[in-house]
């Protein structure tokens, strides 16, 4: 890890244990080890729960962009959460399962291919592993027997965590009131309303399609308890980030924390180590006002949505990209629509600039584009402009990219830098914003919108008929055309070197 990339601007990221900037010091020299709390696998990702993971994957990219050898690992949870995140109602797996008469395996394979193939539609990269919740049911029991003896206690539904026994309970939601946590299910025999379960039993004469001995009955573990057994299991205690949307900040992460303080035998969280992750980080809501963000809500925003209305899921990273991962984000069409431009605009003049590259020195377009990042070492050297400096610094402020963003337009319309060192310094600021900018045509982006009948070639052959039909000043032939195509979905961009678009609205 070269001084250029850690002291010049050193990263800082807002740790919501503490609510402040805090630099980045890993547990581990030259290390990063960072957890994502990923999806429950009973129904399709909504865009909202996306933003989570195009946010964890911008961090990533930043630890390695900065030189940190990174481990970064995201759950699949398939067992044990309820359809309350307060720890209430029935298991949402089992629960989908009956309602798709399918079997619970079914259902949690289905989703999980579904969310991994939303997870490569928006460039995200793969984590170091994935762990799935079934698969570390043994070690979850270790863990709770091992936990048990002090801080939980039995009940005819299962075993339960005493908050009381650990210091600073709920610390990181600070929403404590005298009489508890108000959105946790009010349980016969419970000692502390914020008290919850580590192991669920499965009730007299009923059974679950997931259940599994255990000392307290047959039965399946507690949501929270997956996650601190598969952080501690793959990352040990105490690793650097756990990330997570914000929702998570009231009532499952304090839980995790909890468990992470009876495993480990720690105290208060004065010092955040304690908690399991050194920093724990949250990403702000995604808001659509039409409500229909929410899985319960029938047709809900999911990315194949926005891909059947002609939107290519890089837009949608690019609106996540233009807000601070702490901001709400508002979602509209119309801001989908502006991201869109922004990125085939910012495709336009790579493809403009790279033709004129290369037709100067006489070669043919270079399709595969293979221009490498700067190395860390001679960023200094190759900084003339110091929009290298300004990146890294908006970079390590706590993951700025809104203001990164700009830079990436500043570089393409900089008459003054050469092309070969425009493309270098492209390909190091796109290691961690992940648009492919130099890898993808901003043909790549015209994606055809579900329902459109029309193909490619007929939609030429008009085009080429309307172009006719100008030169030859028969604008009422170029209108009539131009009217036929919109009435098939497809826009006439004139001027536009691509030559079409599909129509979005």
């Amino acid at each position: 890890m070269s001084d250029a990339s850690t002291n010049a601007a050193p990263l800082k990221l807002f740790n919501s244990l503490t609510r402040q900037l805090e630099p980045f010091q890993p547990v581990h020299a030259g290390e990063a080890r960072v957890y994502s709390c990923g999806p429950t696998v009973y129904n399709y990702p909504h865009i909202g729960n996306m933003r989570a993971y195009v946010f964890a994957d911008v961090l990533g990219r930043t630890l390695s962009f900065k030189g940190y050898k990174l481990t970064h690992v995201i759950n699949i949870t398939d067992v044990g959460h309820l359809t309350d995140d307060a720890d209430a109602g029935e298991d949402k797996m089992e629960k989908m399962a009956r309602a798709e008469s399918r079997s619970i395996w079914d259902i949690a394979e289905h989703y999980k291919q579904a969310y991994w193939a939303d997870i490569r539609a928006l460039n995200i990269r793969q984590p170091a592993q994935w762990t799935v919740a079934t698969e570390y049911v043994p070690q979850m029991i270790q863990f709770a027997e091992k936990i048990a003896p002090q801080h939980c206690y039995e009940l005819d539904s299962g075993l339960y965590f005493d908050v009381s026994t650990v210091a600073d309970y709920g610390r990181l939601a600070r929403a404590q009131t005298d009489d508890g946590e108000g959105r946790i299910e009010a349980v016969k025999g419970k000692r502390n309303a914020a008290d919850f379960a580590i192991w669920r039993k499965t009730p007299a004469g009923e059974k679950r399609q997931m259940e599994w001995d255990s000392p307290w009955g047959r039965g399946a573990p507690g949501w929270h308890l997956e996650c601190s057994v598969m952080s501690g299991q793959v990352l040990g205690f105490p690793f650097d980030i756990h990330t997570g949307g914000i929702d998570h900040r009231e009532i499952h992460h304090p839980n995790e924390i909890a468990q992470n303080q009876a495993f480990c035998c720690t105290n208060g969280l004065d010092l955040p180590a304690n908690s399991g992750a050194k920093i724990w980080m949250h990403n702000n809501f995604l808001v659509e006002r039409s409500g229909k963000m929410s899985k319960s809500s029938g047709e809900f925003l999911r990315l194949q949505l926005l891909i059947d209305k002609g939107y290519h899921p890089l837009a949608y990273r690019m609106m996540c990209l233009q807000a601070h991962y702490r901001s709400e984000l508002e979602f509209s069409w119309e801001g989908l629509g502006a991201a869109l431009t922004r990125l085939k605009r910012m495709y336009k003049a790579v493809a403009v600039q790279l033709s004129k590259e290369f037709e100067s020195a006489g070669q043919p377009v270079d399709s595969t584009r293979a221009y490498l990042p700067i190395p860390t070492e001679e960023w200094e050297v190759a900084d003339e402009t110091g929009v290298l400096t300004e990146f890294l610094e908006a970079i390590s402020d706590d993951l700025n990219t809104p203001k990164c963003l700009p830079l990436i337009e500043e570089v393409l319309g900089d008459k003054m830098i050469s092309h070969k060192k425009r493309w270098h310094l492209i390909a190091t600021m796109d290691q961690v914003l992940g648009l492919d900018l130099l890898k993808l045509d901003r043909a790549d982006l015209r994606i055809r919108p579900k329902g459109v009948e029309l193909d490619e070639a007929e939609i030429e052959a008009a085009l080429l008929a309307r172009k006719e039909a100008r030169a030859a000043k028969d604008f009422a032939r170029s209108d009539a055309l131009r009217d036929e195509l919109a009435a098939h979905g497809v826009e006439a961009m004139d001027g536009d070197p691509l030559g079409w678009e599909w129509k979005l609205g």
